[in-house]
């Protein structure tokens, strides 16, 4: 082993040990991912359970499932359970844009800083 691969070693075992500093960029970027976080957590949340509503009524209407379960008119409740999971998924999306609206209002004189003092260096 020559000399250079000794220190390159070296320095990338010597650079897990030192601090690491955060820069301002990083900084910003976790701010942009802290605002962002709930409205996407909800959004995946609200739109697999309404996914999964939709199909119940869907399963219920299309197959015999009603009629195992001892419903008696399985159509019109599959419809009615469908039309719910399909306006849940519909209401999805205006209230993630509601929840990231709300969020960007929040942060936005901390992060509109930040890049200002970023982007003058």
């Amino acid at each position: 082993m020559n000399r250079n691969d000794k220190q390159f070693i070296a320095q990338k075992i010597r650079a897990q040990y030192m601090e690491k500093q955060v820069s301002e960029l990083d900084e910003l970027r976790a701010l942009d991912a802290e605002v962002k976080k709930p409205a996407n957590i909800f959004g995946y949340a609200f739109g697999t359970v309404s996914a999964i509503i939709m199909g119940a009524g869907m399963s219920l209407t299309m197959t015999d499932i009603g009629s195992t379960l001892g419903i008696g008119s399985p159509m019109a409740v599959g419809i009615v359970i469908g039309i719910a999971g399909m306006a849940m998924a519909i209401a999805n999306y205006p209230i993630y844009r509601n929840i990231l609206n709300s969020r960007r209002e929040q942060y936005a004189d901390e992060i509109l800083a930040l890049s200002e003092k970023i982007m003058n260096r």
